[in-house]
């Protein structure tokens, strides 16, 4: 079965995709770091949060990676697979932070 031809866009769009994530887990460390030094409004239990989603959201990601590269998958969809649920759980810890934040701020 003959491969479809690599599209230039694709792997721009996998880089582009690796390139999100970096900032959504800068931004949330950048936020935990301020929370642990007592700048940023952070639960009591963010710390063990932080140390507790890392093993499910990495066998996720290498789970989907190894999944799309089992299929036959080119190198940037198997990088697109391994990234998207990391995204998503940084993501939603930098959504939570912020929203954290604010509404502390609200209370002031």
């Amino acid at each position: 079965m003959a491969r479809k031809p690599v599209n230039p866009v694709e792997i721009w769009q996998a880089y582009a995709g690796l390139g999100m994530l970096a900032f959504e887990a800068q931004a949330v460390v950048g936020m935990r770091m301020l929370g642990m030094s007592g700048a940023w409004p952070v639960g009591k239990n963010e710390n063990r949060k932080m140390l507790a989603e890392k093993p499910p959201a990495f066998v996720r990601a290498a789970t989907a990676a190894a999944k799309k590269a089992a299929s036959g998958g080119r190198p940037d969809q198997v990088l697109t697979a391994a990234v998207k649920p990391l995204t998503k759980t940084a993501r939603a810890n930098r959504k939570r932070l912020v929203a954290k934040a604010v509404s502390h701020r609200k209370k002031k």
